[in-house]
């Protein structure tokens, strides 16, 4: 049996002594898409804070890839393998959108390696390719998203945490999103999905959770959360 990529075992994480997290658990299968469900204040962006090393948790254990990175500062956990598309497609807007790629590969020394994860990502957006002399500030929202996306690539990471990609983005940009993180984990890139976005998440994941209030209200399949009263709660209550 394949061990879990990323293991989120009893975790609590407070602000100003307050906790948001609350014994959260929950692990994560290497090339599958995992999505984690919940509405605002449920707990979705500081799962992500303590697992980059953002706000470390005050209790419970994170393991990616067999080893313990509970705490780890955030430049040893990217560099471990796990990457982060933030929510709201933040981009540096004054540099153009070639720059913002090669920031991602701040840490790669080859720069056969870069240009050959730049080829790459010119191919999964072939927009990117004809544009990539404009300066992103003045690029419209789905372009910005594809710079966003395209920069956690050029790490070339194992996880991808992906937070909130529908956020301020017509539906037909969603749906091309969405497709790009299908093709993404097609490409063997397993991702850590986080969304308000309940159908269109589910569409493209393997399997899932729901946070409510800084626990873990439910998991399982896609077709199960579809129908769960605890997602239905989650959103609507």
């Amino acid at each position: 049996m394949m061990s879990d990529m990323l293991e989120i075992d009893d975790v609590y994480t407070a602000y100003d002594k307050a906790d948001v997290l609350e014994g959260v658990t929950l692990a994560i299968e290497p090339g599958r898409i995992t999505c984690l469900l919940g509405s605002n204040g449920s707990g979705k962006s500081t799962l992500i804070r303590s697992i980059l090393g953002l706000t470390p948790p005050r209790a419970g254990q994170i393991t990616f890839d067999g080893a313990d990175i509970t705490g780890l500062p955030t430049h040893k956990v990217i560099a471990a393998g796990i990457a982060c598309i933030p929510e709201g497609r933040k981009v540096f807007a004054k540099l153009t959108a070639e720059e913002n790629l090669r920031l991602g590969a701040y840490q790669e020394t080859s720069d056969a390696v870069t240009q050959e994860r730049m080829a790459e990502i010119y191919r999964l957006f072939p927009r990117l390719a004809e544009r990539r002399e404009q300066l992103a500030g003045t690029m419209s929202g789905g372009e910005q998203a594809m710079v966003s996306i395209g920069r956690g690539l050029m790490r070339a990471p194992k996880l991808l945490l992906i937070d909130e990609p529908s956020l301020g983005l017509s539906p037909l940009l969603v749906k091309e999103n969405f497709n790009i993180i299908r093709q993404i984990n097609e490409r063997g890139i397993t991702v850590l999905l986080v969304e308000q976005n309940v159908h269109q998440t589910l569409a493209i994941s393997h399997c899932g959770f729901v946070l409510s209030k800084g626990r873990v209200a439910t998991s399982g399949a896609p077709s199960e959360l579809a129908v769960r009263k605890e997602v239905r709660d989650a959103y609507f209550a």
